[in-house]
This record gives C-alpha cells, structure tokens and sequence, in this order.
C-alpha cells in the first residue's frame, strides 16, 4: 500500500534525537505545488431519478501554521454539472471551514430512496462525527444524531423511514488497524470497541438503536429490499483484529438477532442485497486489508445454502459490486493487468460483458484517495444513468456521468492540472509461466543517448497492486522521483491483484521467491526497452513492498539504494508482535508455533548477513500492521555490520501517515537517499 508521512525524531546509527530533515529541494518543492493544484475528488452519490449528484473534494488550506484538508460536498445537475451547491452543516465560508477548530470535514453522501433527502456524515463543534441531513436543495441542514465515538456509512431503509450507520461507540479513534495505535500502559486489558450496526429514525431525535451482540464488529452492510434485514460482514472480537476471518450474517432490523449465513474460508467484502431481496453476492479472495478489496464474485441464495463463485477463472480481480436493477446482473468494477474494467456479470451463465476498459481507474468512492472504496459506480435507481471519478496516472481526475461505461465529463475542476511526470507505460514480461505487468513512468523529458537511474517501486499488500492514480499528495514519492530524472518502475508481481485469483494466491508459503523472480525479471525487460542504467538500480516500498525492500537486498546486489517503509524483516517474531495475525495463516498455512520454518525461510533477517545496499528505514512508532521494532531489528544489524543505513521514526504516527508535514518529509528523504546513490557524483 501507499503511506507515507513523518515527523522529528530519527535515529541514525544511536538512539539520539536528529535534527529535522534538510529544508526540500527545489524539485520537491516543485512538485509539492503541483501536488496542491490538484483538487482531489473523493466521492460520487447520484440521486435515485439520475437528474442530481453530490460529490466531495478535498481542501487543503492551513491553520495555525500547520496544513490542514478537509472534504467539501457539492451538489450539482448530474447531467452537465451545473448549479453547484455547497452540501454542509457547518456555517461560513469554505475558507472558513479550513480554520475550523475542528476541521469541519464531511463525506459519505447518501440519497433518500425518493431523493427528497441527502444524509451525511458531517463534525461537530467538538470534532466528534455525526449524521447530518439535508433537501435536496442542500438547505436547512439539521444534525439527527448526538453520537459519542467514532461513525461512518449512512444508509436509508428502502422505504425512507430510518437511517443506518457504523457507529464505535466511546471508542477513543477511528476503527481500523492502519490508524495510530493507543500505546499501551500498565495492565494490559482486552478492552474493545466495537463497531455495530445502529439505526435512528431518519426524522432524528434519540439514540441510536445498537443492533446484534455487543461483541460483534460489522465491517460492512446492506438493507433487504424489503427493510426488515440486513446482511453484513462481521466478526466477533476486536474489529481491529478479526476482518480476516469475518462471517456473512443477517442481523434482524427490528429484534438484532443474528443469524450466520456464511463462514466463507477466504475473506469477504462488499456484501450486497438483489433487488428483489432473493440473493446476496459479495467479493471473496486472499486480501490483505479491509477495504482494499479483490477477489471473485460470490451468489447465494438469501435464504442459506452453497455459495456459487460466478467468476472463476476470471483473469482479473473484482474489486466493487453493484446489483444492476435485477437478480441477474451484477455491474463490476475490475482490475485487469494494469486496465480497470466495467463488466456486467451474468450471474446465472457465470460470463460477463465488458463494458469499459482503459489504462485508468474509476470508482464512486475510494479509501484513504489511492484506492476504490466501498462502490465503483453510482446508480441511479433504474441503473441507466451512472456516475464515476474517472483518472489515469497522467490525467487527473473529474466527475463523468452517463449511461455506465458511456460517461461523459461534467465537471472540469482539474482543467489546469498538469502532470509532472512523462509518460506511464503498461509493461509485460513472463516469469514461471506467468504473464506479469507492471507499469513504467518516465522522465518528463528523455535526452537522447543518455542513461537514467531507475528506482523500483513495489506496491504494499501483497494483495494489492499499483493502480494508474494521479498523483495528488505527497505520498506520490514515485512521482516525485520521475519529476526529478529518474525512471520508475511500478511492477504486480505474483500476489498482486490483477491477473485472476490463482495469480493473487501464487506467493501462499512463498512470500520472497516467486515474486521476487518476477520483479527481476520485470526489471530485465525494463532494461531491453528503456534507456535505465543497470548500473544505478534503487528499491523502495512500504508495508509487503518495505519487506520486499528488506528481502531484495538479502538475494541480490544489483539495488545500488533501498529505502524500506514499515518493513518486515522478521516474520517469526512479527506473529507474536503485530496486532492482526489473523491474516498470517491463508498465507502461510499455519502458525508460526507450529511451522515455524516456512515463516525462518521468508524472513530478511535470515540472510542478514548478504546486504551490502546502503538503506534508509522509515516507521511510524504506533504501528499496528507491522510494530516499528521489524525495522529497529533490520537497521541495528546493518550498522552492526557496517552497511550504511539511516533510520526515521515518526511519533504518533500509524501504518499509514496522517500528518501533511511528515508526508513531506519522507518524500524528502527518499529523494535525498536515492540522489545520494544513484546520481553522477552522489
């Protein structure tokens, strides 16, 4: 996954406090600006009739000193985009929204079922979230909630009466363990918070109703058509923790019981109610995080029975669902070997049509703005009329609406936006009998007969893949590079999403081997077809791509400069440290008490003693994906063994970076790393 962000404290060869980063180069600071003219657009909710739509943008401004965003909604004519209203509860001005105490951010847009009513997920006063709901008109905005603790996700009852949402009640952050960790202190408790299913009347007044056990966490939801049910993903125990191993169940809209419909073996995501309330489908495949979806599309019947898998052998991986107006149809969006498809899936034949395909990427919403949330398209209630956030790495991204897979622009916000990088290439190679792609991005200008140094980016996960983003945020360190005379290459080796289910599953007890057979090889094809200096190679990633950064330079010297982002180099003292081991074993088989072998042949650690790559360590001390003490193991061998390395620690910081100044930063530094080794004279 992307991550990136920092802040003060660093270590460099002793446990002493550093002086900050030097002051960005003339290119970062270029590219920052850049970065900043690009209005990120993060969702779309088209009314049910197709005449309307909100979406969101994020703002960036600054407070008190330091550089704040926060997400505007906007409602517009869905047809041309025309008459754009400011959809929110706070008062003042857009810029006055930026000074806001406590950012007065707002997101989460969801229609009415007879779209007289928009309810969204707005701040309070006091920076708590709660539900808003406001006319179609955007007016008369009113709060309908007094809720304490982290919510997100409104969704009407199909008759309009009620509202429903994920709700952690007191829970002192937001759920999910990519956010900063609360550091631990004396006793250790197994307090929790849970994220339930709760529902308030959609006039508001009063608490929310929790539905199901208290110890049962819901990760996603939908309505039966009919209102009297819900079918979620859900597991018990700590939502943190346990989204590897979620269930399907239903839980009674009125009473809260629980009846469990499914306990699939691989994980879950994006269950989702036919119209006629006769069948549920969801996304089941290998996963690495929830919400960073990818898999095939599973049917059953609502009533229980045998799940069918309606796309095997599917050569890409599904990644949102949407029943298209029937209980036949489904519309999909898929990522396809460096190409996002819209295809409408014939659930009964088990085949699909595409409708769309393109070197870019759409969706309706996304997760953390590098990758497709929840939906990937909007509908409107008879499904001929869609709306998506179209872009590719080079084009930044607009609003598009239109019958699906036939959108048209209608918003023109990103008009100005020019990308900072040359061209983005799709690359393919064969490895082991596989058919890999990756993505190259040049230089913004090649000189004839001359040799660029060449920076291999891989991609977090591993389920996950490098998708054609426009970079708009200083987490787009690959951008930045490119800006500044490197080639880039982005590669989806076995294990990434892509290439089908087999493929994503293709490093199961192999963590290391397979793919990085694959990235070699995909650097050997860069090298036949890119003026790139085998000499001047770097390696760079974060989370699986921070592991694979550490594993690289264990087999091979050919990376002349790694940097490593919460890596791992370690996997069998990671199980007993890391907060979600749950999602170790459909990886590895087993636990590490139990096979501890297969966890020793996968681990940099093991072969510590063949690294000669200098390498800059990057962690964020509230880590709970991968605990910074991976990186403190790797980075006290290497001085032990005098291999030139640096290590960074950000406080307060989690697997992903929060903090605009720390984002800035590691972008800072990764650049510096990479000049001072692979540049002439560096």
């Amino acid at each position: 996954m992307r991550s990136l962000l920092c802040g003060a404290l660093a270590a460099l060869g002793s446990s002493a406090l550093v002086p900050a980063a030097a002051a960005p180069s003339p290119g970062v600071v270029r590219a920052l600006a850049a970065f900043n003219s690009v209005h990120a657009i993060s969702e779309v909710a088209l009314s049910p009739d197709g005449r309307h739509l909100v979406y969101g943008t994020l703002e960036r401004g600054t407070r008190d000193g330091a550089d704040v965003e926060v997400t505007v909604l906007w409602i517009v004519n869905a047809k041309d985009g025309s008459g754009a209203t400011r959809l929110t509860a706070c008062s003042g001005s857009l810029a006055g929204a930026l000074k806001h105490a406590h950012g007065c951010d707002e997101h989460s847009a969801a229609w009415s079922p007879d779209g007289s009513h928009i309810a969204f997920v707005t701040t309070d006063g006091k920076g708590q979230p709660q539900i808003a709901l406001a006319p179609a008109s955007g007016a008369s905005v009113q709060l309908v909630t007094h809720a304490r603790g982290p919510l997100d996700s409104p969704r009407w009852s199909p008759d309009g009466t009620r509202i429903a949402f994920l709700y952690s009640e007191g829970a002192p952050r937001t759920p999910g363990p990519l956010n900063p960790l609360a550091r631990d202190a004396g006793v250790l408790s197994a307090a929790v918070y849970e994220q339930r299913l709760a529902v308030i009347p959609s006039s508001g007044g009063g608490a929310p109703r929790l539905l199901g056990p208290a110890d049962l966490n819901v990760y996603e939801f939908d309505w039966s058509p009919d209102g009297h049910r819900f079918v979620t993903s859900a597991a018990h125990g700590s939502g943190d923790d346990n989204w590897w191993i979620a269930e399907l169940d239903l839980i009674d809209a009125d009473t809260g019981a629980v009846t469990t419909l499914a306990r699939p073996k691989e994980q879950i995501a994006s269950p989702r109610w036919s119209g006629d309330g006769t069948r549920i489908a969801w996304i089941g495949g290998i996963m690495s995080d929830e919400g960073i979806t990818g898999g095939d599309v599973f049917v059953m019947s609502a009533a229980g029975g045998a799940a069918v898998d309606v796309t095997a052998g599917l050569a890409a991986s599904v990644h949102t669902i949407n029943w298209n107006g029937s209980a036949q149809q489904l519309l999909a969006t898929e990522f396809a070997a460096g190409e996002e498809v819209l295809a409408s899936i014939d659930v009964d034949a088990k085949s699909q049509r595409e409708l769309w395909r393109a070197p870019e990427m759409i969706w309706a919403n996304n997760l953390f703005g590098f990758t497709p949330g929840d939906a990937g398209i909007s509908l409107s209630r008879n499904a001929a009329m869609s709306a998506v956030i179209r872009q590719s790495y080079t084009s930044p991204p607009e609003v598009e609406t239109g019958p699906p897979g036939e959108g048209r622009p209608i918003t023109r916000i990103n008009s100005g936006v020019r990308p900072i990088t040359g061209k983005a290439t799709n690359i393919y190679w064969e490895s082991d009998g596989f058919k890999v792609q990756g993505m190259l991005i040049e230089p913004p200008a090649v000189a004839p007969g001359k040799r660029y140094p060449l920076v291999v980016l891989v991609h977090g996960g591993p389920a996950y893949a490098s998708y054609p983003l426009f970079p708009s945020t200083p987490d787009y360190y690959d951008a930045v590079l490119a800006s500044e005379g490197y080639y880039v290459f982005e590669p989806n080796p076995r294990g990434s999403y892509g290439q089908g289910e087999a493929f994503t599953r293709a490093n199961v007890r192999d963590f290391g081997y397979g793919d990085l057979r694959d990235i070699l090889a995909g650097v050997d094809t860069v090298l036949k077809s890119a003026p790139v200096d085998p000499a001047r190679l770097g390696i760079a990633g974060w989370s699986y791509g921070g592991y694979m950064t550490m594993w690289a330079v264990t087999q091979t010297d050919r990376f002349k400069a790694a940097v490593a982002g919460a890596g791992l180099s370690d996997w069998l003292s990671y199980y007993g440290t890391n907060n979600i081991d749950t999602w170790m074993i459909p990886y590895f088989g087993a636990s590490v008490y139990d096979d501890p072998k297969v966890y020793e042949r996968s681990s940099p650690i093991t072969f510590i003693k063949n690294v000669h790559t200098p390498t800059l360590l990057l962690g964020g001390d509230r880590d709970a994906e991968v605990p910074l003490t991976q990186s403190y193991e790797y980075w006290n061998a290497l001085r032990r063994l005098g291999v030139k390395t640096e290590f960074v620690v950000y406080p307060d910081e989690g697997h992903f970076f929060f903090k605009h100044e720390d984002q800035v930063d590691v972008m800072t530094r990764v650049v510096g790393w990479f000049d001072e080794y692979l540049k002439p004279g560096g």
